[in-house]
């Protein structure tokens, strides 16, 4: 079996876990799966936890300090059963995670191993080794207590958070996150006299078309805040009219904006009121020698996303980074998530050559 196989084989049996948050056992279990892993090929790893979400820390050393950290995670979004048997057809591995973002720690963990190997037939032992390796929990939900906890613990001069992009694409910029309730309030009567009342949906909608006024800007790239209007939760029978309705919003926005400010815009705007649930910084990397040199190996075109990831919490502990990964067709959360296997290759390849160029540095 050549390391491509065996990336591939133990992406498969970590798909095999249902690690959705519904499930929070399984995601558990999947981290002492990979504990166990590293234990069974000599590699010391440890696992640590906040709020119930476990993390693995594979470092160099007892004071988890690395010039490089690759960071991955285990945790997906809900999917039925079928999704979590993998499946390879036309050199694509299909099921829930094969994406986004087991392949990640596949590959992480088997390039540790083989880097670790190597070292060792020279000599050396993990305390030699220039990478580590960061596997979360929590990324889907935001990463607070995954990544957010794990990465005040290790010291990285550099991170490639392997969860987006693609190995012609490296992402150096995402958007930060807004996400937010709107509740509007009418009064409540019976549907048969609706005159009587005041329907609080009608009252959302009017603070939703207030809201989307504050996001008119539209460029070619889409390098801009937006908004989407994602849940609506209102009344609880079809014949009274409803008193309250809350709308759930999910607002991207780039370096140029100011959260806060964007906050008290739609806060003057809608005439309900407004609960911030989650706010995420923008990642954006300092420049880095890592980025170039990565560039130079891979040939990859540095990029911007709309989306984001675990990154968002590299520049809070001062560290650079990317966001780099394999090619996933726009499949994750999808019903056919899946990820192109040729592209792995590729991804751990340059990787690799990166860390040869590294060890040769030592």
């Amino acid at each position: 079996m050549n390391t491509l196989d065996e990336i591939i084989s133990l992406t498969s049996e970590l798909i095999r876990f249902k690690s959705m948050h519904s499930n929070p056992e399984a995601i558990r279990a999947c981290a002492d799966f990979i504990v166990q892993w590293c234990a069974d090929n000599d590699i010391r790893a440890t696992q640590i936890e906040r709020k119930g979400v476990p993390s693995i820390l594979i470092m160099p050393d007892e004071n988890n300090r690395a010039r490089l950290g690759l960071m991955a995670h285990i945790d997906v979004v809900d999917a039925a059963d079928d999704m979590f048997e993998p499946r390879i057809e036309n050199d694509r591995l299909y099921g829930r995670g094969a994406g986004d973002d087991k392949y990640a720690a596949a590959l992480s963990l088997i390039l540790f191993r083989d880097r670790l190997m190597a070292l060792r037939a020279k000599g050396m032992d993990q305390n030699d080794m220039v990478f580590g390796v960061i596997i979360t929990g929590d990324e889907e939900i935001g990463g607070a207590n995954g990544a957010g906890y794990a990465m005040t613990k290790v010291q990285c001069d550099y991170v490639i958070a392997l969860d987006g992009g693609t190995p012609e694409r490296m992402v150096l910029k995402e958007k930060g996150i807004i996400n937010m309730a709107v509740t509007a309030h009418g009064k409540a009567a019976h549907g048969a006299r609706p005159w009587l009342g005041q329907n609080a949906i009608d009252a959302l909608i009017e603070d939703y078309q207030a809201i989307k006024a504050l996001f008119t800007e539209d460029t070619e790239d889409h390098w801009h805040r937006t908004v989407n209007f994602g849940i609506v939760r209102a009344g609880e029978s079809v014949n009274q009219v409803p008193e309250t309705a809350t709308g759930h919003f999910n607002i991207r926005y780039t370096e140029n904006d100011d959260p806060q400010a964007i906050i008290s815009a739609i806060e003057a705007a809608v005439s309900g009121d407004v609960s911030v649930e989650r706010i995420d910084p923008v990642f954006a990397s300092p420049e880095s020698e890592y980025t170039e040199r990565l560039l130079r190996i891979s040939g990859a075109e540095a990029v911007q996303e709309h989306g984001a990831s675990d990154a968002r919490y590299l520049q809070d502990n001062g560290m650079a980074g990317v966001v780099w990964g394999a090619e996933v067709f726009g499949s994750i959360h999808t019903s056919e998530e899946c990820v192109s296997i040729p592209s792995v290759g590729n991804l751990h390849d340059a990787i690799r050559t990166l860390l040869l160029e590294m060890e040769n540095e030592i």
